[in-house]
């Protein structure tokens, strides 16, 4: 299997915010870790598990909130709470 690239990473993100916004949710908490096992990704891989957390620091817009940030071993991991927003509030 192939190690998912950053743009099946950004669909996959865009799919889980649009897939929670029309099911009425304020926001959804993702975590980068979590992302990137669903997609089956390589935890030991460290170069793509950097593209997880940058394509979701991308997709931050004003009101997203990090909710915790950390460095170990494996990488960086970020938790990230996107609000989502009625069409009329874009």
């Amino acid at each position: 299997m192939q190690p998912p690239t950053a743009w099946e990473f950004r669909n996959n993100l865009m799919a889980i915010l649009n897939g929670a916004k029309h099911s009425g949710k304020p926001y959804v908490d993702l975590e980068s870790s979590n992302l990137f096992a669903q997609m089956g990704g390589d935890p030991k891989s460290k170069p793509r598990m950097s593209i997880c957390y940058d394509i979701m620091t991308r997709l931050m817009r004003p009101g997203d909130l990090v909710l915790n940030e950390s460095r170990n071993g494996d990488g960086k991991t970020i938790l990230i709470r996107y609000k989502l927003r009625a069409k009329h509030d874009n």
